[in-house]
């Protein structure tokens, strides 16, 4: 890192939560609203950003949730799609209930996939993070439950299309596979494979979404592992790092880190623009690797303004 690079330092938090793995924060723009999981603790946070902290609402599920997207043309208030245990699925928020609409284990496979690689005990794997794309399809990677020990190369990229009809898998044998993103242009894909510490980029084609062109953007060579990020609206990565307590704001075109937001708690998962304010989820540190203050922080909300604003999340396309 230049010595001479922007670095935010945060103090507070913006809600102090204490998520036992808080993940997947999602703006709600129609609302005006914040989403975020607990994945541990099976909750769905939201609060009204217009009225602040004190209008959280959490809902409780009955499995993991680990993501979540708008879907096209349904208010958000009412249901909006979830990555769960089994695959992807319409969370009505009324009610707390679900219907799954495609399961990982009704993947076909996709190109230069071994059929070897559908030999999964799907009991054993949950859905992590992912996202929509501009073809209204959602990916979404999966990975160990926790009930399972110690993660194992069991997880995948899966690709589900629009209408809910049919998923395929993109890449096997993954132990974390993370987030994923877009470009401004929507000519390239990113995806993070949080074992391997790469962020590989993808050239996406903007007539059919199909991928060709793997290259790692960014590697990760220090101490830590990417987990989830967001692309502003310049191209930028704002990737956050767990085990360190950092946000690292990194240029895809050659892989430099151009500035640094620094937390004061150690495992930070992932991040969320909401105009040029970023909002920054946080796990556990329940050993204090980071010491008392970090394990008093851990898996609370926070937040910065950074003075850029982040791309737009894209929509579920469930009526085709």
């Amino acid at each position: 890192m230049a010595d001479d690079m922007q670095v935010w330092e945060v103090t507070e938090p913006y809600l102090d939560i204490h998520c036992l793995l808080g993940e997947g924060p999602f703006y709600e723009k129609g609302t005006h609203s914040l989403r975020f999981v607990d994945i541990q603790k099976h909750h769905l946070h939201t609060i009204d950003l217009a009225t602040g902290p004190s209008s959280l609402k959490t809902l409780q599920l009955d499995r993991p949730v680990s993501v979540t997207a708008d879907i096209e043309g349904i208010d958000p208030r009412d249901k909006i799609l979830v990555g769960l245990k089994y695959g992807t699925a319409v969370l009505d928020r009324t009610t707390g209930q679900y219907e799954y609409l495609q399961y990982f284990s009704e993947s076909t496979l996709g190109p230069a996939v071994s059929p070897q690689a559908l030999t999964i005990d799907f009991e054993r794997v949950r859905g992590n993070d992912g996202a929509a794309d501009p073809h209204g399809r959602f990916w979404l990677g999966s990975m160990t439950d926790f009930d399972y020990g110690e993660f194992q190369p069991e997880g995948g990229l899966y690709c589900f299309d629009a209408g809910g009809k049919s998923s395929s898998l993109v890449r096997p044998d993954l132990t974390i596979p993370n987030a994923l993103g877009f470009a401004p242009d929507l000519c390239t894909m990113y995806f993070t494979d949080s074992t391997a510490n790469a962020v590989y980029g993808f050239d996406y084609d903007p007539v059919d979404g199909r991928l060709s062109n793997e290259r790692v953007v960014y590697q990760h060579t220090t101490k830590g592992s990417p987990d989830g990020f967001r692309v502003d609206v310049e191209g930028n990565i704002w990737h956050a790092i767990y085990g360190t307590g950092q946000v690292l704001k990194i240029s895809p075109a050659d892989g430099g880190i151009l500035a640094e937001i620094r937390l004061p708690t150690i495992n930070v998962t992932c991040t969320q623009f909401v105009g040029t304010k970023l909002f920054i989820t946080t796990a556990e540190d329940d050993a204090a690797e980071g010491g008392e203050r970090s394990k008093t922080m851990g898996g609370n909300l926070f937040c910065v303004d950074v003075g850029v604003e982040g791309m737009p999340l894209f929509e579920y396309r469930l009526n085709v």
